[in-house]
C-alpha cells in the first residue's frame, strides 16, 4: 500500500547522472529550473528556496550520497514535508525519482500544498529537462 500523502514523480533525462546532480545541487542551475537558492550538498546545510508568491521556504539538507540521492526538509515551519531526489543511470541517461512526503492530509494547508505541488512537479521536472537540454 502507498502512502496517499506522497507525491512521485519519475522522468526519464537523457543526460549523465553528473550533470544532473550539478541541476539539482547547484544554485545557478537550480534557480533556473525550479527556485532560487542556496541549495549544497551537504548533510545539515540550511538554506531557503524563493518560491515566488509562496515566499522563502526553509530547507535544511538530510541525506546525501553524490550523483545518487539528495534529501532535504522543506518549508520547515509550514509544510514540513520531506523532498528526496533519487539518480539512476539508465543507458546514456539518468532516471530521476522524485518523493514529496510528509503532507498533513487532514489540515487545509496540507492538503492545498499536497494537490497543488501534485500538479505542479511534473511541470518542474519538464522545465528541469529544458535547463538540461541547454547545457
Amino acid at each position: 500500500m502507498t502512502d496517499p500523502a506522497v507525491i512521485h514523480c519519475d522522468q526519464f533525462l537523457p543526460r549523465p547522472p553528473a550533470v544532473v546532480w550539478r541541476a539539482l545541487t547547484d544554485p545557478e542551475p537550480h534557480a533556473r529550473w525550479w527556485a532560487a537558492g542556496d541549495v549544497r550538498p551537504v548533510v545539515g546545510h540550511r538554506f531557503s528556496l524563493d518560491m515566488g508568491p509562496w515566499g522563502e521556504q526553509p530547507c535544511e539538507v538530510t541525506a546525501v550520497e553524490p550523483e545518487r540521492l539528495l534529501s532535504y526538509r522543506f518549508a520547515e515551519g509550514a509544510l514540513d514535508t520531506l523532498i528526496t531526489w533519487r539518480l539512476v543511470p539508465e543507458g546514456d541517461g539518468t532516471r530521476l525519482l522524485l518523493e514529496h512526503a510528509g503532507f498533513d492530509l487532514d489540515s487545509p494547508m496540507g492538503r492545498a500544498a499536497y494537490h497543488g505541488m501534485g500538479e505542479g512537479w511534473p511541470g518542474v521536472l519538464e522545465q528541469l529537462g529544458t535547463v538540461l537540454g541547454e547545457s
